[in-house]
């Protein structure tokens, strides 16, 4: 019967554990998010310097404030994180053994404020510390220093040693995530570990729990002035939260198309995508009593075949003319001379040449 009990147990367990494919589909979730969102300030400050600038300029801060709020949010009411809970999972504590709280009990305080800092703190820390060791490399290329000077040999020490720190952080989490495929280990993160829980799939229990606790959360209602203005504060909030995650929900994918896009190595399939055709060679109106063919001389107009006077283009075509010429056949026939594209006056272009 014991043997039964354990073969159940272990069961039940490989049920309720995530798949390594979900682990780190919710970990790239909020890392394809930044850079997409990004590049969309990035496009209304060079817009609008004067009024978006700042969005750019402080863009980390301002991220790692949103993201605090969202994932405080979701740890709150979900026991998990915004991602975690996109892909329907939830956090317990470890070494609670078979006991499973439902994802609206919320994670004990300890685990709910570390898992907090881990989320939102390491990020923002990583991604400093990178801009800090680029803005380093920079600078060492172009640096006053002497090279025998103390800066000059810390900003040379710190620089060769980040690779082999970001080697050994990176190696770290993919041997967390070989143990966590091979059944070794119950965390596919190592900063899961750090706060002392691991993710489970949320239960059916858990969804009617947290569908019952939506719904008396938005009938509830207060009767004192300072529960009311507590509530009103808690609403506030986390009606920017739940805004925040209902537009993260929907322009999840479309995020991640543009971070997809504009990515580095997609640049050459995008400039092969987007690059114009190559223009047809002129199409000469040969049969038509108006159209004029080009002259031998390369300095005669095609219309009074003599050398051109006040040299104009028409936009349309890239053909030169005397101005005068140009200027009337455009008029009365708003086409190009030699090709026929459809050309208006405000097409044509005057050619200054250096000795004029």
């Amino acid at each position: 019967m014991a043997e039964v009990g354990a073969h159940l147990t272990a069961a039940s367990a490989g049920e309720e554990r995530p798949s390594v494919f979900e682990a780190v589909a919710q970990d790239s979730l909020m890392a394809a998010v930044k850079p997409a969102l990004q590049h969309l300030v990035k496009v209304l400050a060079e817009s609008n310097p004067a009024r978006y600038g700042f969005l750019w300029r402080w863009f980390d801060e301002i991220y790692v404030l949103l993201d605090l709020l969202l994932q405080q949010h979701y740890l709150a009411r979900c026991s998990a994180s915004f991602s975690e809970n996109f892909y329907s999972m939830k956090r317990i504590p470890m070494g609670n053994g078979r006991q499973r709280p439902l994802a609206t009990a919320g994670l004990p305080k300890r685990h709910h404020w570390k898992s907090l800092l881990l989320l939102v703190l390491v990020p923002y820390l990583k991604g400093k510390l990178e801009k800090l060791v680029s803005s380093l490399r920079e600078e060492d290329e172009y640096s006053i220093h002497p090279p025998s000077s103390s800066w000059k040999r810390f900003y040379r020490a710190f620089l060769a040693a980040y690779p082999y720190v970001n080697m050994t952080w990176e190696g770290w989490f993919l041997i967390q995530q070989l143990c966590y495929i091979l059944g070794k280990a119950e965390h596919h993160s190592p900063l899961l570990k750090l706060a002392g829980v691991r993710l489970v799939r949320l239960t059916a229990e858990d969804i009617q729990a947290l569908e019952k606790k939506w719904a008396e959360s938005t009938s509830s209602q207060t009767h004192s002035f300072t529960s009311r203005v507590q509530s009103a504060l808690r609403r506030a909030l986390g009606a920017v939260a739940v805004s925040l995650s209902t537009g993260l929900s929907v322009s999840v994918f479309f995020l991640q198309f543009l971070d997809w896009w504009y990515s580095s190595e997609n640049q050459e399939t995008i400039k092969s995508l987007t690059a114009l055709p190559t223009p047809p060679p002129p199409v000469h109106l040969d049969h038509e009593p108006s159209s004029a063919v080009l002259p031998s001389l390369k300095s005669a107009c095609p219309l009074c075949r003599k050398v051109r006077v006040n040299a104009t283009a028409l936009a349309t075509s890239g053909f030169v003319f005397c101005y005068r010429c140009a200027h009337g056949f455009v008029k009365a026939h708003q086409r190009c001379p030699v090709t026929g594209y459809a050309t208006e006056l405000q097409h044509l272009v005057k050619l200054y040449s250096p000795e004029s």
